[in-house]
């Protein structure tokens, strides 16, 4: 009755339990690092606390199966059998969860299939990038960051007195819209601002409102031209 654990188990190699729960173990961990790596790294309205807890159990299921496969094609077709009866309907949104899920799976077969070296290290590379593209911000563009909309009642040949006082507090500016204003016949402008200090932006709307000729300035941050 002491073999009573392994009694039930089948396949051509005996059940190692150090083994296996050093794969569960390990998946487990690696999992959990990778979840805290997307909680801190997510942005966007995708978030799902469900979505994080799956990525902790996705690693350890894999192990699971590899461990189960054990080089054993009767029980891979077998299993593939049973995952093609089931079917899963969410939808991920976001191409970076999808990688998240994918990388968790792989994980998840290394440890399974006892490399663990392969796990430790396709684990904590895979976090150090993710956080080097997060706090790097790589693969956005930042190239404006304030937008100003005004109203020139004066005439339409008279603008560069605007891009001149634009062009004292910026690094860059561009005239992103200009149509013309029924009331006055004037011209409704907005324009795109890097701007040299950010903490000028008070001394600029307030020299432009005491610009004689503008009306209604108003302004607001530009976000980065990015998904997220």
């Amino acid at each position: 009755m002491e073999n009573w654990f392994t009694i039930g188990d089948t396949g051509a190699a005996p059940l190692d339990v150090p083994r296996l729960l050093m794969a569960l173990l390990l998946a487990f961990l690696s999992g959990q690092l990778m979840a805290w790596v997307y909680m801190l790294t997510h942005s966007g309205l995708s978030y799902s606390r469900t979505y994080v807890n799956a990525l902790i159990l996705i690693p350890m299921t894999v192990a699971m199966v590899m461990s189960v496969l054990d080089n054993n094609l009767v029980t891979a077709f077998s299993l593939m059998a049973v995952f093609a009866i089931v079917r899963f309907r969410n939808i991920v949104r976001d191409t970076l969860d999808t990688v998240f899920i994918l990388t968790l799976i792989v994980i998840g077969m290394a440890a399974g299939t006892q490399l663990y070296s392969t796990a430790i290290i396709g684990t904590l590379l895979f976090a150090a990038i993710i956080l080097y593209l997060r706090y790097t911000h790589f693969g956005s563009r930042h190239r404006f960051d304030y937008i100003v909309n005004l109203h020139w009642s004066e005439s339409g040949n008279d603008l560069p007195v605007v891009a001149r006082i634009l062009d004292r507090f910026s690094l860059r500016v561009q005239l992103a819209s200009q149509r013309s204003s029924r009331s006055d016949g004037g011209l409704d402008v907005s324009y795109r601002l890097l701007l040299r200090d950010p903490n000028t932006v008070y001394n600029l709307l307030e020299t432009l409102r005491a610009t004689p000729g503008i009306s209604r300035v108003t302004g607001l941050e530009a976000r980065d031209e990015s998904e997220a």
